[in-house]
């Protein structure tokens, strides 16, 4: 879920990823793949029958195919046989700075899956005409949108009508032809959807069409299937958008079905939909994606989510949005702002074709005090928001004497109110002086309930204006219409996602079929509904293929000398102590949900038992306190005046319910302002005196402290050398729908300081909105690689270096080489002695993680699925969909509880440890990549919060975390939505500085964000 914001249209199968709980961090958030925390002896995972799988029609499942595994190996041997003899070996086509495959994986029980994946068979002798569109902007307005998404159908439709056929779009910038076009400037004459002419003031558009370049699908094809490890294939990200072009203009073109963001598409007739309430409902589609892999192309399809707006008429959905929200009319017109509707008042218009061409206006937004100043004959309106008897327009005499109103908001021109008429599309000149047409000022409800229109309209209802500013057009709502297909981009409330993940969570196998069965007429799969397919000579393959899979064993988990009964990807550890326990000076708790004080505090005792049971010496609680989270700062009863006052090493702040505005303002003083640790538990769970409960709160309480919680075998193993080299984790978080204008994107970095890979403080740091590459890692780096001396009571900094880069998409792979590793090697530069410098010390490895990507694995077998359908815990794929050569695989280390699991994907784009290093000896590992699947694998039973298996490894995770942390300090950036005024408002709240997200000293070294 891209640089990429934390509030996400896109709802994925709800594969468990990222466990239960609100984004908020803290005890709104179970771990990755389930809720962590102590489990019950049977182990985690979800219950409720037998496991199933997908069956295809012929009840025959295909084996994986054997001649690309013979591709894989041949290459694989050329590799090595050039590596080992270090025969010129020369990589290329834009992965030439990124290490070679080592080898594929050998350890664990294979297994066979199916993905979700297509193949694609391209006719050899197809070749594709590549051409860039560009529209030149009409009267200096750039044109965006659906607006150019018409240009270029126009442009079909016009010059090149005869070939329209043979030609596919983008809809933006881009047509591939299989026939060369000729190219020039043409002029287009705009026309909106639907109709046979244009209007006599359309504006005209010149559009360029420029030749960029001819593509031949045979280069491509031999590339993949070449065993040369010098081929080079440089147009192959060119290729592969000319096939998405092709694979998803069936979709763009049809007018049934919608298209969102990238490779995303929703059938609007007759949908899978289910409402979410508040005005909005949850739609479900597919995405698809064109990809590459051993001797093969690929189309990736996976079932996904989208959130729409009711296709109602636009007075029920004010008052579905109001019931749930109130009438706040700030954030009503936030909602509706960009909505297009159609206006229904008119007669309707038809074309040639007996069709109903509808009048479609999007909403600016509500009307103001402001609207129309320069005009003559501004609108008089009396407020904000205001309703129909509210808002007066000047009605020109020559309109009311002809009956046509045709100078007037709701008319069949609907020119600006108080304007004439220009002759330019979207222009218009303010009436002169000494000139002005007679007329007189009408309110809307007048107009609209006159005998001209005769509608009722609601005056409590504000109207839209669906002009803008400076030339506002006023509607009732009662007159308008939602289109449909209209995603919202919004954040979801609580009540929203919860109803969204109802929606979308189906069992593994119930997806693999909904892919298998039902994609083709959404994705045009098909050549019987896709003509463009045998006009490009491509076939899709029907079924999904399969792929050779692995299952790691589980490793070995350890506590204070005691190894942990690892089943399903989950222990229990009801029975143990930490690994290495912390203590703690004092502590005291305050609840801020009101109830009996002295019944809160026998509560606490025994949990202050628990805490003692896990190893923890921690003093009894200080008797706590009841506070009103509502009064002021300066109150002496206020949350405030507790962290000013009673200055504890460890507050816990028992929550009336998950209310994510006091959880973020809780962390807020307690983190960065007053330096006291924080652990929040909800009350109605807490006093349940529940063991796993209590042992849940008790794995935060040891990590904040600096303690301990398990330890794995595999992972001191698999390093070269644990106490010399330093694991890290880096995430980037972003603003989000609901975030104010001003919000800027947050850097996370995360890093262990021993050899026991418990502890891992981080650092946080504001740069620029949307900026994925982090701008201040020198210093990050530094303060990473002082602890480690510090704190990890090191003599030396470490030799090694191995980072887990989160959340950057496969575009920008090569730009972490071009921009961050320099800073990277610049903060070690500065601090190491030259001595290492002139050793090449210290070695650096990149791993990128992903995590929104869309690949999923299904299986094949009853006997090799997990209770929930999904996969087994700790499968590894890395052949079958991965490119021979690329470092990649997919790893599921986690149990999903619901939905289909999502694997992680794992890219290395450096390497300085593990190609140089000898296979560690007595662990039958055949090759390095054994060694990296095998750590990373180890590393996903580390995650200190949990007493399982998350998803992905815990650098990645914990930058993730840190990351969401800081969003809390800056939620009313992040979290304009949920604050009483609209994004809009945003303008007026204080820019981020980076003291808003400075640690207090007492905390920086420490995992507070846990």
């Amino acid at each position: 879920m891209t640089g990429r914001g934390r509030g996400r249209g896109d709802r994925g199968d709800r594969g468990g990823s990222r466990g239960g709980g609100d984004r908020g961090g803290g005890t709104f958030r179970g771990a990755r793949g389930g809720d962590g925390g102590f489990r019950g002896a049977r182990g985690g995972g979800p219950r409720g029958g037998p496991p199933q799988v997908h069956m295809p029609a012929n009840r025959i499942v295909p084996p994986p195919n054997s001649e690309i595994t013979k591709l894989e190996d041949t290459y694989q041997k050329n590799l090595s046989g050039a590596l080992q003899g270090l025969a010129g070996l020369s990589l290329s086509d834009g992965s030439r700075n990124h290490p070679p495959r080592p080898g594929y994986g050998t350890r664990g029980a294979k297994v066979v899956l199916y993905a979700n994946y297509f193949q694609m068979v391209p006719a050899p002798t197809l070749v594709l005409y590549r051409y860039n569109v560009a529209v030149h902007p009409d009267k200096g307005k750039e044109v965006t949108g659906k607006k150019l998404s018409q240009v270029v159908r126009l442009l079909l439709q016009g010059p090149y009508a005869e070939l329209q056929s043979d030609i596919v779009s983008d809809f933006k910038s881009t047509l591939i032809s299989r026939n060369k076009l000729n190219t020039s400037t043409f002029a287009i004459t705009y026309r909106a959807e639907g109709e046979d002419d244009a209007r006599p003031d359309a504006s005209i558009y010149q559009v360029r069409v420029e030749d960029t370049g001819t593509l031949s699908v045979s280069e491509l094809t031999d590339y993949l299937a070449s065993t040369n490890i010098n081929a080079i294939y440089t147009n192959k990200l060119p290729m592969i958008q000319a096939l998405n072009i092709l694979m998803s203009h069936y979709a763009k073109a049809h007018p049934k079905i919608t298209t969102v963001g990238t490779g995303k598409a929703f059938l609007l007739e007759d949908p899978q939909e289910a409402s979410l309430g508040a005005g909005l409902t949850a739609i479900k589609g597919f995405f698809s994606s064109v990809r590459v892999a051993a001797s093969r192309i690929l189309l990736n399809v996976n079932v996904t989510h989208g959130t729409f707006y009711d296709a109602v008429p636009l007075e029920q959905l004010i008052k579905r949005y109001s019931d749930i929200n109130g009438r706040n009319v700030v954030k009503l017109e936030s909602f509706l702002k960009k909505v297009r509707v159609e206006s229904t008042h008119l007669a309707k218009k038809f074309n040639r074709a007996g069709q109903p061409i509808p009048r479609v206006k999007t909403i600016f937004g509500f009307a103001t005090t402001n609207d129309g100043l320069g005009s003559e004959h501004p609108p008089r309106v009396q407020g904000h928001g205001a309703g129909a008897k509210n808002v007066s327009f000047f009605l020109n005499e020559s309109s009311t004497t002809s009956g046509t109103a045709s100078a007037v908001p709701g008319a069949s021109a609907e020119p600006p109110v108080g304007k004439k008429k220009g002759k330019g599309k979207g222009k218009s000149e303010p009436a002169k002086s000494g000139s002005s047409a007679k007329g007189k000022y009408i309110t809307v409800n007048d107009f609209f309930e006159s005998t001209a229109y005769n509608r009722t309209i609601d005056p409590n209802i504000p109207v839209v204006n669906v002009g803008n500013r400076e030339n506002p057009v006023y509607l009732p709502a009662q007159v308008c219409l939602v289109m449909p297909g209209q995603s919202t981009g919004k954040r979801l409330d609580p009540r929203q996602t919860d109803a969204m993940i109802k929606f979308a969570v189906q069992k593994p196998f119930e997806n693999a079929r909904n892919i298998a069965d039902n994609s083709y007429k959404v994705v045009g799969l098909s050549r019987q509904i896709n003509p463009f397919l045998t006009k490009f000579g491509v076939e899709v393959k029907q079924g999904l293929i399969t792929v050779p899979g692995r299952v790691l064993t589980a490793p070995e988990v350890k506590y204070k000398a005691v190894k942990a009964s690892v089943r399903f990807g989950s222990w229990n550890m009801a029975e143990y102590k930490f690994n290495a326990t912390a203590s703690l000076r004092d502590w005291s708790y305050v609840m801020l949900c009101g109830g009996d004080l002295g019944s809160m505090h026998s509560t606490v005792e025994k949990f202050h038992g628990a805490l003692q049971k896990v190893g923890i010496a921690v003093p009894k609680p200080q008797r706590g306190k009841i506070v009103n989270p509502h009064l002021g700062p300066d109150d002496p009863q206020s949350l405030e005046q507790v962290f000013q006052k009673y200055p504890f090493e460890l507050l816990l702040v028992i929550l009336p319910v998950k209310d994510i505005q006091l959880y973020n303002r809780v962390k807020l003083l307690g983190d960065v302002r007053y330096g006291v640790h924080t652990v929040c538990v909800v009350a109605p769970k807490f006093t349940k005196d529940d063991p796993q409960y209590f042992g849940n709160v008790s794995l935060k309480f040891n990590l904040k402290l600096g303690g301990v919680n398990q330890t794995v075998d595999n992972v001191t193993k698999m390093l070269v050398d644990v106490d010399k080299t330093m694991l890290v984790g880096i995430d980037v978080t972003h603003p989000s729908p609901g975030s104010a204008n001003n919000t800027p994107s947050v850097a996370a970095i995360v890093a262990s300081i021993d050899r026991s890979l418990g502890q891992f403080p981080a650092d946080l740091r504001i740069q620029t909105g949307r900026q994925e590459m982090v701008a201040d890692l020198c210093d990050m780096m530094k303060t990473r690689l002082q602890l480690w001396k510090t704190l990890g009571r090191h003599q030396s900094f470490p030799e090694n270096i191995l980072i887990y880069r989160d959340g950057v998409s496969e575009g920008q792979f090569d730009l972490v080489l071009e921009k961050e590793l320099p800073l990277i090697r610049r903060a070690c530069t500065e601090l190491y002695p030259a001595t290492a410098s002139k050793e090449g010390l210290p070695k650096i490895t990149i791993v990128i993680v992903g995590k929104r990507h869309h690949t999923r694995f299904y299986p094949t077998e009853v006997d090799k699925a997990d209770r929930s359908s999904n996969p087994n815990c700790g499968t590894v794929v890395d052949r079958g969909v991965t490119e021979p050569r690329n470092w990649n695989f997919f790893l599921q280390a986690h149990t999903a509880i619901q939905g289909t699991a999502r694997p992680a994907h794992y890219y290395v784009i450096l390497d300085e440890i593990f190609h140089k290093r000898k296979i560690p000896q007595g662990m039958q590992l055949q090759n390095t990549a054994d060694v990296l699947e095998e750590l990373t694998h180890s590393m996903c039973y580390m995650f200190g919060r949990a007493t399982k298996a998350v998803s992905i490894c815990p650098p990645a995770y914990y930058a993730d975390i840190a990351c969401e942390r800081a969003r809390c300090y800056l939620s009313r950036l992040f979290n304009m939505e949920s604050q009483a005024g609209s994004v809009e408002s945003g303008r007026g709240q204080m820019d981020a500085s980076s003291e808003d997200v400075q640690i207090h000293p007492r905390l920086k070294n420490t995992m507070f964000y846990i």
